[in-house]
């Protein structure tokens, strides 16, 4: 069956009227994904339509760190991370208790060194906003500050003018797996129909329709715009913002995947921008940079080799790893860098879920959650500087 019958036979129409769906989902990354599962569960007749393949674009990366904003000055918008980091792990458990596969989840924890003596002071801090900040239902997560790390031997230098930061919320997951657990999901969907290699070329929000790349219209309910970075101008042609800034860019990421007998049971490693994970395979990720200026979108450079022999240096195991995979690509980094979320009330059926650039896999669930809201015309539960209008609001000013 070609594309176009697979779509006609999943709306129930003929080549000659549209396709209707009660949602359309554009991208088949981390965010669509989720927003496909819960409109399964909803029992809405779904189309997701993804450009290449499933968690193909910044979904398809190696490094998976699940970390909290410090536990200090709190806010909604901290909160809201917290519960999402707290709620993930149930979320995953059904997940792959339905599908048999692993997303390679485990709250491993985080190990922070302190290379300076002033930022034990600030961690001290930390550590009591964690004991009145990260609790929720009976758990209590921390922010230890440590004189030395909490295992042995995994650390080369295991002296820090400061010590050293044992953070017990932190989290790791494999975003390959992850990606393919959720689309695995989806292939037992009663309600929705996953189409890949193919795009979206138009939107148009107020007759609810979309010009795909194929050349077929696809008519819809609501439309939930989820493909990363290339959704930034997309919603900007769709909203008719032709005057105001770009709502966001793509950032490139630089990581590496090395073979190490490590135990993936070790806590995320995090010093001044680099992440160390672990995990179960009997591999170890390394990286990121975030680049908002760069000349080749998906080749890697030096500077992922400067995070390469940083790590080398910081963890033993690492020493004589073999590198088995270099990665690059691009992460959708909205302007006022939080996630963008939701609809305009002059255009309710065109929902955005984007945005996140570093905090996606983590969030992704609810955000989902929250797109799925305005959906069913239910107010999201969302910071305000998560909402597609204050986004707007920011790119509106600074055009």
């Amino acid at each position: 069956m070609n594309k176009a019958d697979n779509l006609a036979s999943a709306a129930g129409q003929s080549h000659s009227s549209p396709s209707s769906f009660d949602l359309l989902i554009v991208g088949g990354g981390v965010m669509g994904l989720w927003a496909a599962v819960k409109a399964e569960r909803l029992g809405l007749k779904t189309l997701l339509v993804e450009q290449v393949r499933l968690g193909q674009g910044a979904s398809g990366g190696l490094i998976g760190a699940l970390m909290a904003h410090m536990p200090d000055r709190w806010s909604e918008k901290k909160q809201f991370q917290f519960d999402a980091l707290v709620a993930l792990e149930a979320e995953i458990a059904e997940l792959e208790a339905a599908t048999g596969c692993s997303a390679g989840y485990r709250r491993c924890g985080r190990i922070i060194p302190l290379p300076k003596p002033h930022l034990r002071d600030i961690a001290l801090r930390h550590e009591q906003d964690a004991k009145t900040n990260w609790a929720r239902d009976g758990r209590q997560f921390h922010w230890h500050v440590l004189d030395a790390p909490p295992v042995a031997g995994y650390l080369a230098d295991a002296s820090m003018a400061g010590g050293f930061v044992h953070d017990t919320l932190a989290a790791r997951m494999s975003p390959r797996s992850m990606g393919r657990t959720l689309s695995a999901f989806l292939k037992t969907a009663q309600n929705v129909t996953v189409v890949e290699g193919v795009g979206v070329s138009s939107l148009d929000p107020d007759r609810a329709q979309a010009t795909l790349s194929t050349g077929e219209t696809v008519s819809f309910g609501h439309v939930i715009v989820s493909a990363g970075y290339q959704s930034f101008p997309l919603l900007q042609q769709s909203l008719n913002l032709a005057g105001a800034a770009p709502l966001g860019q793509a950032v490139k990421g630089q990581s590496a995947l090395m073979k190490a007998d490590i135990d993936p049971a070790m806590p995320v490693l995090f010093l001044g921008g680099l992440y160390v994970v672990p995990h179960d395979d009997g591999m170890v990720a390394v990286g990121s940079t975030s680049e908002e200026s760069f000349a080749e979108p998906f080749t890697t450079d030096a500077q992922l080799d400067v995070f390469i022999e940083k790590a080398r240096q910081l963890v033993p195991g690492l020493e004589n790893a073999e590198v088995v995979e270099r990665w690059a690509g691009l992460r959708p980094k909205a302007i006022d860098r939080d996630p963008m979320v939701g609809s305009l009330p002059e255009h309710p059926r065109l929902v955005a879920l984007t945005g996140g650039f570093k905090v996606s896999f983590g969030l992704a669930h609810r955000l989902a959650d929250a797109a799925l809201s305005v959906v069913q015309g239910i107010e999201p539960r969302l910071p305000q500087s998560f909402l597609l209008e204050s986004h707007i609001a920011v790119a509106t000013k600074s055009s």
